[in-house]
């Protein structure tokens, strides 16, 4: 929550775990811009998950990533998202979707946080075709297997996910 907000600024936070960030992320990010002034990535702390990489290595990875965009702010959070959200002075949040599948969680997740905050707004945008298959999840199961992730992910993820699983 470092930068102030200029007045007519539309910001927007793209919350997730973030575990590692793919490419299917980057897309989102990138697009997103299109839209709006600023795109915050908020890196959840999730008390219930079991993240392979540290808060800190999430937040390294992603700042590696972007390479200091002036457009684009790193933070992380706990708690509610429409509090955090608020807290930013953004009255956006950004949803990536892959398939059906995702939309029907995420649906739920809008509408919740709608009911919670009635001036926050959830954008949804399609993660380009060439990255519909991507999640984290798969990402860290097949890098776990010895397999490769190179062009799934960015290049500085692919070797912390190599260093993490011993992967030469």
């Amino acid at each position: 929550m470092g930068k102030q907000r200029i007045v007519g600024e539309v910001v927007a936070v793209y919350p997730g775990t973030f575990d590692p960030i793919t490419n299917g992320h980057i897309d989102v990010v990138n697009r997103a811009l299109n839209m709006f002034d600023r795109v915050i990535i908020a890196v959840a702390v999730n008390p219930t998950k079991k993240p392979l990489f540290t808060i800190e290595e999430r937040v390294e990875i992603i700042r590696e990533t972007i390479n200091e965009n002036p457009r684009i702010e790193i933070d992380t959070f706990t708690g509610l998202l429409v509090d955090y959200v608020a807290n930013c002075q953004a009255n956006v949040i950004v949803r990536g979707l892959r398939a059906v599948s995702d939309f029907d969680y995420e649906f739920q997740m809008a509408l919740m946080n709608r009911r919670l905050n009635r001036n926050i707004e959830t954008v949804f945008l399609m993660t380009g075709f060439r990255w519909i298959f991507i999640s984290s999840t798969m990402i860290r199961e097949v890098a776990s297997l010895g397999g490769s992730v190179e062009g799934l992910v960015p290049d500085v993820a692919c070797r912390q996910l190599k260093e993490k699983f011993k992967i030469s």
